[in-house]
């Protein structure tokens, strides 16, 4: 039995090993994408700027996807028409599928107002306080919120590996400390 147990460790701990490998994606990287993943600053500035642009504005979808894990997710969170708090977990084609339409059609701009990190090792998380707004222009947001973002670094460059977040509301104020 302890063998087996033994045996049963090693497989877990060889498998773990294999699945904790990033996936870099194939092909031709452009420069600019390599460079937006070489710092915890780079690649929040570049996911905040390759979602962020005018009405009619397209968006640099393939930069998008190169910040994120190949198993990442985005979990919008919120409360349902319940009034149950719930989350949705989507893949980052999930989110581009979802968003695509409306960044273009409306002009979105999201820009971060205050960052709180912590790290230990390889990982991080990330509490980046946002505030939304239809054109670079406009002086009020129309929304603004957390994003918790969860970030892991390979020895080689940054990944996105999840970002979860949720909206300010009426009832839900962000706190003095999230707040610049």
């Amino acid at each position: 039995m302890h063998s087996y147990l033994r045996l049963s460790l090693l497989s877990f701990l060889i498998l773990s090993s294999s699945m904790m490998q990033a996936q870099e994606p194939e092909g031709n990287v452009p420069e600019k994408y390599r460079e937006s993943v070489n710092s915890q600053d780079q690649i929040l500035e570049t996911l905040y700027a390759v979602i962020s642009g005018e009405k009619g504005e397209a968006r640099d979808w393939d930069h998008f996807r190169y910040l994120f894990h190949s198993n990442a997710k985005l979990i919008p969170t919120g409360k349902g028409k319940s009034g149950a708090v719930g989350a949705q977990f989507w893949t980052v084609e999930d989110y581009i599928a979802k968003a695509r339409d409306y960044l273009v059609e409306k002009g979105f701009f999201e820009k971060e107002i205050h960052r709180i990190s912590d790290s230990f090792g390889g990982i991080t998380q990330v509490f980046s306080t946002y505030e939304s707004y239809h054109s670079e222009s406009d002086t009020t947001p129309f929304a603004r919120g957390i994003n918790s973002i969860q970030l892991l670094y390979d020895g080689e460059r940054w990944w996105i590996i999840n970002i979860y977040w949720t909206a300010e509301t009426e009832g839900n104020p962000i706190p003095k400390k999230y707040l610049p």
